[in-house]
């Protein structure tokens, strides 16, 4: 359809007149333009005909050309969210919409020897954080701190603190306080809505119902992952806010009571809550532990030695009890002790303080990792090396008149010396003097010098660790002549070697060591592997042990022969009214300083077929036979009680 006239007509908006020459006739280009262009102000358009576009040629193709630019933005960046960048929107869409919780594991349940519940678990409230949950506005996050801390009666400083410890795990359930109350727990959970990022949750708290309080330093407790076990659990799957065994038992056993966490899915609403469970995976509970300890025992054991200490006005001690036979713990000791409910239920700032200001450390284990000067029960092990090197044989006697003047005097106790004696009577009396010839030599007699009583010492466990379950064993001390030369500058003297003959210089042991070294003379040679865990998940635990070399379990029967003597007729004849026949060595340390003597005893029982073995160490409690023994005798007696 043509929008032209022909020229003849009069009343066409665009005449041609009439007698010009030289134009060209319009193109088809030019008529589409023309046919765009306006009409002529003033001008009515015919009937029929077309009004045109109100937009200039140039301003239409600069329009044109921004809406196409504009469209193609729109397709790249569409292209770009959907392809390049798509799996990650669709994962935080995804994320937003469900989660994958933990599911934690119920720990496994910690027995005694009898089936007696040492250690389990309860229902329990916690106050838990997540930080992705938290309003993103700083003024709003305060005030919600600000409620928090009215609410739960906590310190606003320790709800910062909790921020900035775990700022790198904003998607892990923080706990702010564990083991809240009914009351507060049921106020949180109906004001909940008002408390966007923290939630109460019903779960479970360790509880160690164990009426010993001594019992503490065996099961250790739980507490929250620190930063460096974080590092080292991480791989087996742990979180930055996991729980984690911290001492003892608890820690020995953290791969085995902890068990298998399991996985739940679940869709979220806009605040974070639960709605619907897409999928679940369920946990697996840790394996339950019996210990070889008896908890009965342990209770005698620690009332006597607390009644004991309170008699002496001392505040430390500690004491073992082993079967002889294999190596199994049947009570462990130490004192003080500590309340591990305490850390169970998230122990204090003051309390804990309290706990590490206090001189006699509550929190060491020192049955197991304290060391000490053994005094006279290291003389059983030096009868045993003379013997075995065949310096002297059971009859060898020396004159024990007071003491030993080399440069000066090495004194018996006994003013006036012991008179004749042999291995079996300085095993009974502790004859000083038979020890220094037998150690150091005297005269023509050649001792054993420093070097053999360091090897032999080390043949009965002296000198390295036990190998106990539990941790933080220490190893004692054996000392040398390279030792004292590297770290004290001088030389070994003679009187050196008389010192560690009798127990006294630079020696050290722990209870625990001196009861395995007991065990070996005992049962005739054999080492055993102290433990104190018996049976896990059903399996029960077999003892390991060595034979000390040959030479040393054929003199052992006179070394018991001696440690007999001395309840019959010696330093430990409190045991001699006992209804079963003990044998022991007791022994008086010197710790070093101004301070009173370390009471010790070491002994087993009944005499002709061993069973229990008893290390008992008073600290600062003055003499062996005095402090150490009764005690000893107490658990001897429970034993042929409890094990006619």
């Amino acid at each position: 359809m043509s929008f032209f006239r022909s020229s003849s007509s009069t009343d066409s908006p665009f005449p041609i007149q009439e007698g010009t020459m030289g134009r060209r006739a319009p193109s088809r280009e030019d008529e589409a333009w023309e046919n765009m262009m306006p009409l002529s102000v003033g001008t009515a358009p015919q009937e029929g005909g077309f009004l045109g576009l109100g937009i200039r040629r140039d301003r239409f193709r600069t329009a044109f050309a921004c809406v196409l630019i504009l469209f193609l933005g729109f397709g790249v960046r569409i292209a770009y969210l959907q392809g390049w960048e798509g799996d990650a929107y669709r994962l935080q869409a995804e994320g937003n919409r469900s989660r994958t919780l933990r599911v934690p594991s119920a720990r496994g349940v910690i027995l005694d020897r009898a089936g007696r519940t040492l250690a389990e678990n309860v229902p329990a409230f916690t106050l838990t954080l997540r930080i992705e949950d938290l309003p993103e506005e700083s003024t709003e996050r305060d005030v919600l701190f600000d409620r928090v801390a009215d609410l739960v009666g906590l310190q606003r400083t320790d709800l910062d603190l909790l921020l900035q410890e775990y700022a790198a795990f904003p998607s892990e359930d923080i706990v702010v306080w564990k083991d809240v109350d009914y009351a507060r727990a049921l106020l949180l959970m109906v004001r909940d809505a008002e408390l966007p990022g923290f939630s109460v949750q019903v779960g479970t708290k360790r509880r160690y119902p164990a009426s010993a309080a001594s019992m503490s330093h065996v099961l250790g407790y739980v507490g929250k992952i620190s930063v460096d076990e974080f590092v080292f659990w991480q791989p087996a799957g742990y979180a930055r806010t996991d729980e984690i065994g911290k001492s003892g038992v608890e820690l020995a056993l953290e791969r085995e009571l902890r068990g298998t966490f399991g996985k739940k899915r679940i869709e979220v609403d806009a605040l974070g809550e639960e709605s619907v469970v897409l999928s679940e995976e369920m946990p697996i509970d840790g394996e339950a532990v019996t210990l070889s300890i008896d908890a009965e025992l342990q209770t005698l054991v620690e009332n006597r030695l607390r009644e004991t200490l309170d008699a002496l006005q001392v505040r430390k001690g500690s004491v073992v009890v082993m079967d002889s036979r294999n190596g199994e713990i049947l009570s462990l000791v130490s004192w003080p002790a500590y309340d591990n409910n305490a850390f169970a239920r998230g122990i204090d700032t003051a309390t804990y303080e309290a706990l590490q200001a206090d001189p006699a450390h509550p929190l060491f284990p020192r049955a197991t990792a304290g060391e000490f000067s053994s005094g006279s029960t290291i003389k059983p092990y030096v009868a045993a090396a003379a013997l075995a090197e065949e310096l002297i044989t059971p009859s060898t006697s020396f004159l024990s008149t007071g003491g030993l003047y080399i440069d000066r005097l090495f004194p018996d106790w006994k003013a006036g010396g012991h008179g004749v004696t042999d291995v079996r009577k300085a095993l009974a009396e502790s004859v000083n003097t038979f020890f220094y010839i037998i150690g150091g030599g005297y005269d023509t007699f050649v001792g054993l010098g420093v070097d053999r009583i360091v090897q032999y010492a080390r043949s009965f466990g002296f000198g390295s660790p036990s190998g106990i379950e539990l941790p933080g064993e220490a190893s004692g001390f054996l000392p040398s002549k390279e030792w004292k030369e590297q770290t004290k500058g001088e030389r070994w003297y003679l009187g050196d070697t008389y010192h560690l003959a009798i127990g006294q210089g630079d020696l050290l042991v722990t209870p625990l060591q001196m009861t395995v070294a007991t065990a070996t003379v005992a049962n005739g040679g054999m080492r055993w592997t102290p433990h104190v865990v018996r049976d896990v998940g059903g399996q029960e635990v077999s003892p390991e042990g060595v034979a000390v070399p040959q030479e040393i379990a054929n003199v052992l029967s006179t070394v018991r022969e001696g440690m007999r003597q001395a309840v019959t007729q010696g330093s430990a004849r409190a045991l001699a009214a006992l209804p079963i026949a003990a044998a022991g060595k007791t022994g008086t340390a010197q710790p070093g300083g101004d301070v009173e003597t370390h009471a010790w005893f070491t002994g087993f029982a009944p005499y002709d077929d061993p069973e229990i073995v008893v290390a008992v160490l008073v600290e600062n409690g003055g003499e062996g036979s005095a402090a150490a023994v009764p005690i000893a005798r107490d658990i001897f007696a429970w034993w042929a009680e409890h094990h006619p």
